[in-house]
């Protein structure tokens, strides 16, 4: 019997010190400023970037650059084994003055027979020689020209021979091709590179004067947004530093279109793939750097602004109810101590703050949601805790 009063008293002491009292969050309506973006990831690039390689093989002999160093177009990066082009040219001059000898000596022919020639013709004309004689000069004639005309041909590939190899000798000097900061040095002074294949690469040059971004945009929100949008965006080192630009361009298609195997497949078998990895589509834009504080491959949390609205009437995301079909909002308010329904009609809306255009006045109250609190018990004695038993 005891048991089961002591029972009953637990049971009442729950459930009058352990209430649940709602209690109702609100906020003032309030002026203040509103920007709705859609947020991307971006990667920093100079807006040149160049791989410096060699067209011809050989060991580098020096690299004549730093890393971090300015040069300017023609300035000299490296340096290749020169020996083999060296020989190339000089067979090819060789080459050449061997036909020029020859063709000079074919017009000495050429001037005899011509001679021959007139000579046989003021004979025949006296009868003196016979027409086959006349004939075989007239032919050398033609023979030699023909000799002649063949040499020339071989002189200009001689030289064409020559230039080919004085350009194969230039390309052991490698230079800048554009005016830049050196990013990377590939190749070390003493490593034999092949240029058979492929070009190896010397070293990298970037023009950090102005950096790229390629922002990444999911296709989720890539239907928001177009060129020429403001944008802004924030580097990881410094966060409470702002750059803006504006978006330049959006590429049509994504990167992985690159490595899309299904498009072969469907030209071949008339089926096509898909794929379940998420999809971006690259932003682009240039922003100035000419304190060189934007480094290459850096990451940046770009924000393109859909909309801006300034000094307007704001509430809080929250208070938005439903959505009905003529685009107005069911936001709750306090009326002399009273919840009621009202419609509003929001601008933009950043997902913290939302844009009142119609529906509320300034210092209105609205309810942005609810909370609980627990009275603490503290009968019997000033305890917390349950009756004696328990």
């Amino acid at each position: 019997m005891a048991s089961g009063v002591a029972i009953a008293a637990y049971a009442g002491w729950k459930t009058f010190f352990t209430q649940q009292k709602p209690s109702l969050l609100t906020a003032a309506v309030s002026r203040g400023d509103v920007e709705e973006t859609v947020l991307a990831t971006g990667t920093l690039k100079p807006v040149r970037l160049v791989a410096v390689g060699s067209q011809v093989s050989g060991r580098i002999t020096a690299v004549k650059v730093e890393l971090g160093q300015s040069v300017k177009t023609g300035d000299l990066i490296a340096e290749i084994d020169s020996v083999s082009q060296q020989n190339s040219l000089r067979t090819a001059e060789a080459s050449l003055a061997n036909l020029t000898a020859q063709r000079q000596e074919r017009e000495s022919t050429l001037s005899l027979n011509e001679q021959t020639l007139t000579r046989q013709e003021q004979m025949l004309a006296r009868r003196a020689v016979s027409q086959a004689d006349y004939d075989n000069a007239a032919a050398a004639v033609v023979q030699t020209r023909a000799q002649i005309a063949a040499l020339d041909a071989q002189i200009t590939a001689g030289q064409v021979a020559i230039e080919t190899a004085q350009a194969n000798l230039g390309y052991t000097r490698i230079t800048a091709p554009v005016e830049g900061t050196v990013l990377a040095i590939v190749s070390q002074e003493g490593q034999t590179v092949n240029a058979v294949q492929s070009t190896p690469t010397i070293v990298i040059l970037g023009q950090l004067e102005t950096m790229k971004v390629r922002a990444e945009i999911s296709e989720a929100d890539i239907v928001k947004v177009k060129p020429g949008q403001p944008v802004w965006f924030t580097i990881v080192g410094e966060p409470e530093n702002r750059y803006s630009a504006t978006l330049e361009s959006i590429e049509p298609a994504p990167e992985s279109i690159r490595n899309d195997t299904s498009i072969t497949a469907s030209a071949s078998t008339g089926t096509s793939g898909s794929s379940t990895e998420a999809v971006y589509y690259n932003g682009i834009f240039d922003v100035p750097n000419p304190d060189g504080r934007l480094r290459t491959y850096m990451t940046a949390q770009v924000n393109i602004v859909l909309g801006r609205a300034e000094d307007v009437l704001t509430i809080p995301a929250s208070a938005l109810g439903v959505k009905d079909a003529d685009g107005l909002y069911a936001v709750r308010i306090v009326e002399a101590g009273k919840i009621s329904e009202r419609k509003v009609k929001i601008g933009l809306n950043d997902k913290v703050t939302a844009e009142v255009r119609d529906g509320l006045a300034e210092h209105d109250i609205v309810v942005t949601g609810e909370a609980s609190s627990q009275v603490a018990p503290t009968g019997f004695g000033g305890r917390g805790g349950p009756p004696m038993g328990f």
